[in-house]
């Protein structure tokens, strides 16, 4: 049964009453046959989705990207990859069910692929922390990505975090440490390195696997250095300010092909990608190849200086005149 969100209800409405009708055929009131009325129904929900889909708000957007339905990596995994052989452990601590790992294949060739994971129910929301990840989950994907650096396979990560866990545990684990040193190695390994943000991409937590050749990002995904929440408490001394902050945070898939912080935008289905996984996991598959193709070109110093060159690239400043003051 698909679940709709608090924006979604004239939608919902709309959807109950088509129920409705299929469920019980009889003589409509309009005087027309059950089968046109059925039609119009169908014809006003998606004239109803086409201009609500067509003009979200970053808000709303956010609340898509946390839709309880939207595949997350394993989906995607099982969607657009094949062969995946999941590893496990940090060799130092623990296995981190949050983040995943293992070879799989895209396309017909080898891949590395790491990515947050996050859970359908309570049960599999403990196991996998909400999807955010402790530092052993950041050390387990360094030392697979290690790996696909020494065999030469192309290393793909799959973002979907509210953010690394912020717990007292992976404070005394070092996880800012953990976080910190993928950042470093990231940025050095010889492999082209792709990432997509598939739904929330929520500040450190997401950039420990997301220094890459070519970053991309799902149509209703968002990536932002806080989540719109934590800035308007910050900004506003009052969480129910987070429509506002989303709005001027520029975290949406838009504003960040426009401010060049991501290389391209995925489209998804109208309503979103848990309407219809497979054909986002096939737009993803066509964008990772495409993108691959086009890293794989490049020469191995040619790729780590573009790649160094993008991320000094981002943020801009002023420094004020001093001659003015």
């Amino acid at each position: 049964m698909r679940h709709f969100l608090d924006f979604e209800k004239p939608i919902a409405e709309l959807q109950r009453k088509l129920d409705d009708l299929k469920a019980q055929p009889g003589t409509p009131a309009l005087g027309i046959s059950w089968e046109e009325e059925i039609r119009l129904l169908e014809s006003k929900i998606q004239e109803a989705q086409r201009q609500l889909y067509s003009n979200l708000t970053p808000w709303q957007r956010v609340q898509l990207a946390r839709h309880p339905r939207r595949p997350y990596t394993l989906d995607y995994l099982r969607l657009a990859f094949d062969e995946f052989e999941e590893l496990h452990g940090d060799r130092l601590h623990s296995d981190d069910r949050a983040m995943v790992g293992g070879f799989a294949r895209l396309g017909g060739q080898r891949v590395l692929v790491v990515g947050t994971q996050k859970g359908r129910d309570t049960k599999e929301n403990i196991l996998r922390n909400f999807g955010s990840a402790h530092p052993e989950g950041y050390r387990k994907a360094l030392r697979l990505m290690k790996m696909a650096d020494k065999f030469g396979l192309p290393i793909i990560s799959l973002i979907d975090t509210a953010g690394a866990y912020p717990g007292i545990g992976a404070e005394e684990r070092h996880v800012a440490e953990a976080i910190a040193v993928n950042l470093r190695e990231m940025m050095t390994f010889e492999v082209p390195i792709l990432a997509c943000v598939i739904g929330e991409g929520g500040s450190g937590g997401a950039l420990g696997i997301g220094v890459a050749d070519r970053v991309l990002i799902l149509e209703n995904a968002y990536y932002s250095v806080i989540s719109p929440e934590g800035c308007a408490a910050i900004l506003w001394k009052d969480r129910t300010a987070a429509p506002k902050a989303a709005a001027a945070l520029k975290i949406t898939a838009g504003d960040l092909e426009a401010l060049g912080l991501v290389d391209a935008v995925l489209p998804e289905p109208l309503g979103g990608a848990h309407l219809d996984p497979e054909a986002t996991a096939a737009t993803l598959r066509q964008g990772l190849l495409k993108h691959l193709g086009e890293v794989q070109a490049m020469s191995t110093a040619g790729r780590l200086s573009a790649r160094y060159a993008k991320f000094r690239a981002f943020g801009h400043f002023t420094e004020p005149d001093s001659k003015a003051a």
